[in-house]
């Protein structure tokens, strides 16, 4: 009597691994990006619960306390003014350095964020618009063009002359100034994100779910929202954390320059500023702020790095 043998279709099927998952062991096998994400979140940690912790008010005068140096500073040189409640100097007005970085650490941080999700909304819709409406290629095309022409800097600083006064008065000093600089980063930082999306989006649309979908008459809006955007998510998820590097970059140029935050109101690139008549006797006021403003940026660049390799399919399979 011959045997009957189950088939194998009653063998309950494995369930499929989230490509998420493939997405994270890509990312996590980039050292770099790693080390950039570990510091990105301890610097941003730090200005925001640092200031609970180290309680200095960055806006107190200390006569008294003026130009202490860092507490390391006595280890080649022990006659040096140092002091414990002090552990990275103050500055000729008495003013606690880690508070101040702490402080300036809030506002550049913040001006990057804004300034990077403005430029993305920006670019995704201008690169969406131009990718999949044909009428409104040319017309937007000739526009990014347009602003990549213009030289950057000086335009913001053009901008920066031109609607300071009138947001100061407006809105405050601190507040007016915050909507002007991310609104000027904001505005000529969104080109090359457009380009991108718009690239993707042209070889999507001759993709045969795409054709599926507006055979059955799928209209426009739901046809980006539910089909284009979530596939072009990748490149705009690297455009962001090159779009925030930029932006704390740029923040910094302008404050530097004079023509960021009122002197009263710290951030990174105000505290460089501040610190360049005194730069010789005093190089660390130049070090602190300038090694947060490199080290973020070079977190954020390898971040990047990190995503772009594993968002890329290709890649991610290695």
């Amino acid at each position: 009597m011959t045997e009957i043998i189950a088939p194998d279709a009653a063998v309950p099927a494995q369930p499929t691994r989230n490509q998420w998952w493939d997405v994270w062991d890509q990312f996590k096998s980039h050292k770099g990006a790693l080390m950039g994400s570990g510091f990105l979140i301890f610097i941003t940690l730090a200005v925001l619960f640092g200031p609970f912790v180290w309680t200095l008010d960055p806006q107190r005068l200390d006569i008294r306390a003026k130009d202490i140096r860092p507490i390391y500073t006595l280890l080649w040189d022990s006659g040096v003014k140092a002091s414990w409640g002090h552990p990275l100097g103050t500055d000729n007005l008495g003013r606690d350095t880690l508070a101040k970085l702490m402080a300036g650490g809030q506002v550049s941080l913040a001006v990057g964020w804004v300034a990077m999700m403005l430029s993305l909304f920006l670019g995704a819709a201008i690169g969406v618009s131009a990718g999949y409406f044909k009428r409104m290629d040319g017309p937007l095309m000739r526009l990014t063009d347009l602003f990549l022409a213009l030289p950057l800097l000086p335009l913001l600083l053009v901008i920066m002359l031109l609607f300071r006064d009138v947001l100061r008065s407006g809105f405050g000093p601190e507040v007016g100034i915050f909507i002007l600089i991310v609104t000027g980063i904001g505005i000529t930082s969104w080109m090359q994100t457009a380009r991108i999306v718009r690239g993707d989006v042209l070889a999507l649309k001759e993709r045969e779910f795409i054709l599926a979908a507006r055979s059955i008459g799928t209209s426009p809006g739901k046809m980006i929202t539910r089909h284009l955007l979530p596939n072009v998510m990748s490149p705009i998820m690297v455009s962001a954390t090159l779009g925030l590097a930029n932006a704390i970059i740029t923040e910094s140029a302008l404050s530097f320059l004079g023509l960021g935050f009122p002197s009263d109101f710290p951030t990174w690139g105000k505290l460089l500023f501040d610190a360049t008549d005194r730069m010789e006797l005093y190089p660390e006021r130049v070090i602190w702020p300038g090694l947060a403003i490199s080290l973020t940026v070079l977190s954020v660049n390898y971040i990047g790095d990190g995503l772009r390799d594993a968002l890329d399919p290709r890649i991610r399979g290695r």
